[in-house]
């Protein structure tokens, strides 16, 4: 191992994924000398074996779902897909696991890229062991971002070692459909795969230990999404926990808490998120290494005044846009204290992250889509909030039954009685992914419900969903 001088930089980021690499387009905007340190693919989980590969695997399978439901082209589309182009066109939105575009883009900025492993070595230094062995430290004047994102967390069976299971990576960069699939979770993941792999030639079985999908959404979400999984072919089996998995003779064996014994080519398990602070050195600075950082609205990490945490590792919300959201606050703030003007700490200003609270959208990308922004009915309630819920059913839209013969799908607002604004807004049906953008703003803008009957929604569009939820609060 060799050791080289310190390196002084303004700020250093862990971490090259999209939240780290917008940290760093931040504070080199602000004339920040950057430093980012990434172990493994420049652009992160998002890019490679997230976000990027598994709505190329998906959006074929949609497509072709909704083309089913227009007559004129439904006969069209009834063969299978095909399912070695759909894999080389996810290949290509992957670059074929090739990082060049990306390094490209990071250096445009200005920043500075170090291969390896990056560890804190004490405040404000990190070292970085590059694959050659050679050590560079690196000292931060002003900030450490640590944006290191999290990694699968598999569940303590024995033996699951051995029977090499998938988790989302192996899910979204597989190179073939296998036979038979068994997806074990009930979240974003798990459905999203199941939605995949059955259309491109797998048997899925999926297994929730839940009473149902998609538990951090209104429940009809995970009921209608379970109902067309069901529909496609998937044999969904809620209320069923794994005891034991084996693989025999290549087949894998798991069996289910009812004794049940469920054989398959493959098994993943989409069980939830670890964060990835196992070996980045935070004992060196008073931190326990593996653990969750926590975080003010600014991003810093509590009790420090230089250490950031910004994306997936402070558990505030798993996902990429929220992340990059988050990055662009703490590369704001970075500059601003950097400056020596502090940082603003109100609200829903500049340097704070309020809406990681308020107004967090997400949409699972299943057939039909899940999109949700904001507070569900129950969250709502337990908040304290005096709110009601507003549903309706996408056949009352005639954007509804335009879009594809048997539309299925349903809305909802929760109203603030007291403030007369949006608390949350969810949409399920083929298509709301695009709606959810719209509820968003009214949920960020505290749009008052009665400014939203001026917001007038083209017709015939999905999004005359908006008037007919107005119509329905005002009518009960």
């Amino acid at each position: 191992m060799t050791e080289t001088e310190s390196i002084a930089y303004d700020v250093v980021v862990l971490g090259a994924g999209p939240v780290g690499e917008n940290v760093a387009d931040r504070t080199r905007a602000a004339g920040l000398t950057t430093a980012v340190v990434e172990s493994e693919l420049v652009g992160g989980e998002c890019s490679y074996w997230a976000c990027m590969p598994s709505k190329a695997l998906l959006r074929p399978v949609i497509a072709q779902a909704d083309a089913r439901r227009l007559p004129g082209l439904e006969q069209a589309v009834q063969g299978p897909l095909d399912t070695p182009a759909v894999l080389a066109r996810r290949d290509d939105y992957t670059s074929h696991w090739q990082d060049d575009g990306q390094i490209q883009w990071l250096e445009g900025t200005g920043a500075d890229l170090y291969r390896g492993q990056g560890r804190l070595a004490g405040p404000r230094t990190v070292t970085v062991t590059g694959p050659d062995g050679t050590v560079t430290t690196l000292t931060a004047r002003h900030a450490v971002a640590v944006c290191t994102g999290t990694s699968a967390r598999l569940p303590g069976l024995p033996g699951l070692d051995a029977v090499k299971p998938w988790t989302s990576r192996e899910a979204t960069s597989a190179k073939s459909a296998p036979g038979r699939l068994i997806v074990v979770g009930g979240g974003v993941v798990a459905t999203e795969m199941a939605t995949a792999w059955q259309a491109l030639g797998s048997r899925v079985t999926l297994l929730v230990r839940g009473k149902g999908l998609l538990s951090r959404m209104e429940p009809f979400a995970g009921e209608l999404v379970a109902d067309a999984l069901t529909e496609a072919g998937v044999d969904v089996r809620t209320g069923t926990s794994v005891e034991s998995v084996s693989r025999e003779n290549g087949t894998v064996v798991a069996v289910t808490g009812a004794g049940d014994r469920i054989e398959a080519d493959e098994i993943l398990f989409a069980t939830g998120r670890a964060p990835r602070t196992e070996d980045i050195g935070l004992d060196t600075v008073g931190l326990e290494p593996g653990s969750w950082l926590d975080v003010d609205d600014s991003l810093l990490v509590t009790g420090t005044d230089w250490l950031y945490a910004v994306g997936d590792v402070n558990h505030r919300a798993l996902l990429t846009h929220q992340g990059k959201y988050q990055a662009r606050i703490a590369g704001a703030a970075i500059a601003a204290r950097a400056a020596g003007n502090g940082a603003a700490e109100e609200p829903w200003g500049a340097h704070a992250a309020t809406a990681d609270h308020h107004a967090v959208p997400q949409v699972v990308f299943t057939d039909p889509e899940a999109a949700a922004v904001g507070l569900s009915l129950a969250e709502a309630e337990q908040a304290g909030h005096r709110v009601r819920a507003v549903d309706v059913e996408f056949s009352s839209v005639a954007g509804a039954g335009l879009y594809g013969d048997g539309y299925k799908g349903r809305a909802r607002m929760v109203v603030d009685l007291e403030e007369e604004i949006l608390r949350g807004v969810t949409f399920v049906g083929p298509g709301v992914g695009e709606l959810i953008h719209s509820a968003t703003v009214a949920v960020v803008g505290r749009v008052p419900v009665g400014r939203l009957w001026h917001a007038v929604p083209s017709y015939p569009t999905l999004s005359e969903v908006w008037l007919r939820l107005l119509e329905a609060y005002r009518d009960n």
